[in-house]
């Protein structure tokens, strides 16, 4: 068995993909009407595909789940966050964890946490 891909759920898939392009270089793969596959294996679905399928609300802001990136040049990621989505809601901005390792944590435009650190090797 391989895990092929994480899903996300997000209420406008279009502005999503621009924002995961900007900051992270993800391209769109695959775009199947409410369902797109972007590199790494990140699949953004439309809200209202995903409330149908569990007739569930979805609870955004949850914590119960984050993405992980590294990025060698944290503080240059971090002005361009800044400078592309200066109104994004931070968890906690650039630190340094007792380990040495920078971390900045954040939601993305729906509500799904986010964090970027330094490589640890």
């Amino acid at each position: 068995m391989k895990l092929r891909n994480i899903l996300i759920v997000v209420k406008d898939i279009e502005k999503s993909k621009q924002f995961y392009h900007d900051l992270f270089g993800l391209d769109m793969l695959l775009d199947n009407d409410g369902n797109m596959i972007l590199t790494e294996g990140l699949v953004l679905q439309d809200e209202a595909i995903w409330r149908k399928f569990l007739d569930r609300d979805i609870i955004h802001e949850n914590n119960a789940t984050e993405l992980y990136f590294e990025e060698r040049n944290i503080e240059e990621f971090v002005e361009k966050l800044e400078r592309l989505y200066p109104d994004i809601k931070y968890v906690n901005r650039l630190m340094t964890h007792s380990w040495g390792q920078k971390v900045v944590r954040f939601y993305d435009l729906d509500g799904n946490l986010i964090e970027v650190g330094t490589p640890m090797s």
